[in-house]
């Protein structure tokens, strides 16, 4: 049961990068090189408490679909969705927003169990578990990087 955590320190407002982070246009851009697309639920705007969301992408050569439901939030500051159908065996996934006098701290913390047992904490070991830091990494640098900037715009 690997969990994944990473804290970045984003300069704008909780609210906009916790908006970046719920939106399905923003989640869409920043997973772009796995083709990921929403394709079931909610497919567009700001994902809500109770919503879900199917998305569709391809994972090391194969098309996968997961569905995600919104389970807790507390705006702007937490959310958490969780896997409802997919690849793995489970994921429990929340995103933190405290204010800071500079901005925000954006933690992000994806716990998941591997399906298939003893294969699957294996596969962990040799490379899922490093590809889902760079997975998420790389998605929440895109939203650092959009927040500073549309920070930076309206002030």
């Amino acid at each position: 049961m690997p969990i994944i955590k990473s804290e970045l320190v984003i300069k704008a407002p909780p609210q906009v990068c916790f908006d970046l982070a719920r939106s399905i246009d923003i989640h869409m851009q920043s997973t772009s090189e796995t083709s990921e697309r929403a394709i079931g639920g909610r497919i567009s705007g700001l994902i809500e408490l109770g919503e879900t969301v199917t998305w569709e992408a391809v994972h090391f050569g194969v098309r996968q679909q997961l569905t995600a439901k919104i389970t807790e939030m507390e705006a702007p500051y937490r959310f958490v969705d969780e896997m409802v159908a997919g690849a793995f065996k489970r994921f429990y996934h929340v995103h933190e927003f405290t204010p800071t006098e500079n901005g925000t701290i954006m933690v992000d913390i994806f716990d998941y169990t591997s399906p298939y047992g003893l294969i699957g904490r294996f596969a962990d070991l040799l490379f899922l578990e490093k590809y889902m830091e760079r997975f998420l990494l790389t998605r929440n640098l895109y939203i650092k990087k959009l927040a500073e900037t549309q920070y930076d715009e309206q002030t």
